[in-house]
C-alpha cells in the first residue's frame, strides 16, 4: 500500500525515468567537483610559480639583502604563499578522493542495483503477460469447441428427427455430438484453470512482486539522495578543514609586515658597510701674508713642504694633471630621507681619512713617471686573500668570518683524525676486522690537511691582530712631490721638512683612457655638487668606468670625457659580459 501511494501501478516507466535522472545528477555533480579540483590545482600551480619567480636565487644580491627586515618580510610572505598554495592542492586532493572517487564508485553500484530491479520488474511483467496469453488462448479454444459441440448436438437432434435417416446415421451423429461436448468440457476446465492461474499471478504481480520492486527502487533512490547530500556537505567541509591553516598563513603574512623594523634596517646597513675610517679633521688656516716676508730669503728651488702642510693646503682643492681633473667624491653620512637627494648616498670608504688618498690612485692611473722605480707602476691586482683592499671595519669582519670558517673545517679534520686513530686501534687489536695499514693514506692526508689549515688559520689571525693602516698622500702645488706615510708614523714633534719625498719630472706620459665596462641609466637627478662626483639627469645614459667596490659609489664617464662618481642606487647598471 505504501508503495502504491508512492507510484501508480502502471507507472513503471515513470520510476525508470526518475531513477535515471537521479543517477545523471550524481554524475553531473562528480564532473562539477572534478572541474573544481582542476581549478584549485591550476591556482596552486600558478601561486607556486609566482613565489618561485620572486624568490631570490641562491647567492644572488637579493638573498644577501635578506638580513634587512623588510626584505626578510617579503621572503616570509613568499613562503606563506607557498604554504597557502599547498593548502589549495590539499583541497583539490581531498575533493577528488572523498567526493569524486567515492561518488563514482557508489554511482556504479547504484546503476547495477537499478538495472537488477528493473530487470526483475520486466521479468514479472513478461511472466504475467505470458500467463494472460495462455488464458486468452484457452478461452478462445473453449469458445470455439463449445460452438462446435453445439453444432454437433443440433446436427444429432436433426438427424434423429429425420425419417429418412438410418439408425447408423443417428448413432454416428449422437457420438459426434457427445465427443464435441466432451472436448468443450475439457476446454472449459482448462480455461477455468488458466483463469485461476492468471488471477493468482496477477494478484501476486500487483500486490506483491511489483510493490517489492518499487520499494527497493524507492529505497535505492533515497539512499542516492542521502549520499549526494553528504557530497554537498563534504564539498564545503573539505575547504573548511584547511581554513585554520590558511588563516595561519594569512596571519604569517600580517606578522611579516609587523616584524619590519625600519630603524633596525638602517642600523644593519650602517653596520654592514661601516668602513672604520675616521672623519677628516678641520682644515687649518694658512697665513699667506707671512710668506711675503720670507719670499726674499727663500731659495729659488724652495724647500718642499712636509706632508702635513700639504695635506692641509690641498685637502679641499681640485688637482689637475695635464688638464685632466682629478676629484675626490665626499664621504656622505647615511640617512633615509623620503625622497632621493644627493645627501643620501652611501659613505665612500675608499678615500681614507680624506679624499687625498684616492688621488694617489688617480696619479697611478693617469701619469707614468720617468723615474725607474715608478716606471713600471701599474694598477696591481687587489689583495683579496688578506682583504687589505677593504676598509678597516669591513676587513675585520671578513677576517673574522674567514677565521671561523677555517676553524670549523679544522675541527672536522681533527674529528676525522681522532676517528681514524680509534679505527686503527681497533684493527690492531682485532686484525680480522681490517688491516691497520690500509688507513695510513687517510691518516697522512688528514694530518696534511690539519697542518695546512693551521697555517692558514695562523696567517689570518696574525692579519686580524695587525690591521693595515690606510696610506695618505699629499701633492705639492709646484713640484708634484709625493710622500707616502702611515698616519701614525709621524709624531707631533717631527719636522715636516724631514719627510721623505720623491720628485717627479714635469713631463709625464698619459695612460690610455680606461675602456668602459658597461653602461648605466640614471633613475634620479643627481647634482654632483661634491668633490669627485658628477651630475646627471634622470634618464641620462653614462658609461661605467669602475664598478661599485662595496662603498655605494660607481665611477662613470660622459661622452665628452668628464668622469666622476655617482651613487650606485641612483642608476640602473648593466655591465658587459
Amino acid at each position: 500500500a505504501d508503495c502504491l501511494d508512492f507510484v501508480l501501478q502502471d507507472q513503471c516507466d515513470i520510476i525508470d525515468k526518475h531513477t535515471q535522472s537521479g543517477l545523471d545528477l550524481v554524475e553531473k555533480y562528480v564532473k562539477f567537483v572534478k572541474e573544481r579540483t582542476e581549478i584549485e590545482q591550476n591556482y596552486a600551480k600558478q601561486l607556486r610559480n609566482l613565489t618561485k619567480k620572486y624568490s631570490p636565487k641562491r647567492g644572488s644580491k637579493e638573498e644577501l639583502e635578506c638580513r634587512f627586515s623588510n626584505h626578510q618580510a617579503f621572503l616570509d610572505i613568499l613562503n606563506e604563499m607557498n604554504d597557502y598554495a599547498g593548502q589549495r592542492e590539499l583541497i583539490a586532493e581531498n575533493m577528488m578522493i572523498n567526493i569524486c572517487i567515492e561518488l563514482t564508485k557508489y554511482l556504479q553500484e547504484l546503476k547495477q542495483e537499478r538495472k537488477t530491479h528493473l530487470s526483475e520488474a520486466k521479468k514479472a511483467q513478461q511472466s504475467l503477460e505470458g500467463t494472460y496469453k495462455q488464458l486468452d488462448n484457452s478461452k478462445k479454444r473453449f469458445e470455439r469447441e463449445w460452438r462446435e459441440a453445439e453444432k454437433a448436438a443440433q446436427y444429432a437432434e436433426k438427424t434423429d428427427q429425420d425419417l429418412n435417416a438410418t439408425k447408423a446415421d443417428v448413432e454416428k451423429a449422437k457420438q459426434q455430438a457427445h465427443m464435441r461436448t466432451h472436448i468443450a468440457e475439457e476446454c472449459k476446465n482448462d480455461y477455468a484453470l488458466q483463469l485461476q492461474k492468471y488471477n493468482k499471478e496477477q494478484n501476486q504481480f500487483y500486490f506483491t512482486d511489483m510493490p517489492l520492486i518499487f520499494s527497493r527502487l524507492q529505497d535505492m533512490d533515497e539512499r542516492r539522495i542521502k549520499k549526494l547530500a553528504q557530497g554537498y556537505i563534504l564539498f564545503a567541509d573539505t575547504e573548511r578543514q584547511v581554513m585554520p591553516i590558511i588563516g595561519k598563513c594569512l596571519e604569517g603574512i600580517s606578522r611579516a609586515g609587523t616584524n619590519v623594523n625600519e630603524k633596525n634596517d638602517s642600523v644593519v646597513l650602517i653596520e654592514q658597510h661601516k668602513s672604520g675610517f675616521e672623519r677628516p679633521g678641520d682644515v687649518e688656516f694658512e697665513d699667506y701674508s707671512q710668506g711675503i716676508n720670507r719670499a726674499s730669503s727663500d731659495s729659488s728651488l724652495g724647500t718642499p713642504k712636509g706632508p702635513l702642510e700639504l695635506l692641509g693646503k690641498n685637502r679641499n682643492k681640485t688637482f689637475r694633471l695635464f688638464n685632466k681633473k682629478i676629484s675626490c667624491p665626499p664621504t656622505v653620512p647615511f640617512s633615509t630621507p623620503p625622497t632621493p637627494s644627493p645627501a643620501n648616498g652611501p659613505p665612500s670608504p675608499k678615500f681614507g681619512r680624506d679624499p687625498l688618498s684616492y688621488c694617489l690612485k688617480e696619479i697611478n692611473k693617469t701619469v707614468k713617471p720617468r723615474i725607474s722605480s715608478f716606471r713600471t707602476l701599474k694598477r696591481t691586482s687587489v689583495d683579496t686573500e688578506g682583504f687589505t683592499h677593504l676598509p678597516p671595519e669591513q676587513r675585520r669582519k671578513r677576517l673574522q668570518q674567514k677565521i671561523d670558517d677555517i676553524s670549523k673545517e679544522l675541527q672536522k679534520e681533527m674529528d676525522q683524525s681522532e676517528a681514524l686513530g680509534k679505527m686503527k686501534d681497533v684493527y690492531e687489536k682485532n686484525p680480522q676486522m681490517g688491516d691497520p695499514a690500509s688507513l695510513a693514506p687517510q691518516i697522512t692526508q688528514t694530518a696534511q690537511n690539519m697542518e695546512r689549515l693551521r697555517g692558514e688559520l695562523n696567517k689570518y689571525e696574525v692579519s686580524f691582530l695587525n690591521p693595515v693602516m690606510p696610506f695618505e698622500f699629499c701633492l705639492h702645488d709646484q713640484n708634484f712631490s709625493c710622500v707616502l706615510f702611515s698616519p701614525g708614523a709621524i709624531s707631533d714633534d717631527t719636522d715636516s721638512s724631514q719627510a721623505i719625498y720623491t720628485e717627479f719630472d714635469d713631463d709625464f706620459e698619459e695612460e690610455e683612457v680606461a675602456a668602459p665596462i658597461g653602461q648605466c641609466t640614471a633613475l634620479y637627478n643627481f647634482p654632483g655638487s661634491s668633490e669627485g662626483t658628477i651630475s646627471m639627469q634622470e634618464g641620462e645614459v653614462l658609461s661605467v668606468v669602475e664598478e661599485d667596490k662595496g662603498d655605494g659609489w660607481t665611477r662613470v664617464r660622459r661622452n665628452n670625457g668628464d668622469e666622476g662618481y655617482i651613487p650606485t642606487s641612483y642608476a640602473t647598471i648593466t655591465l658587459n659580459k
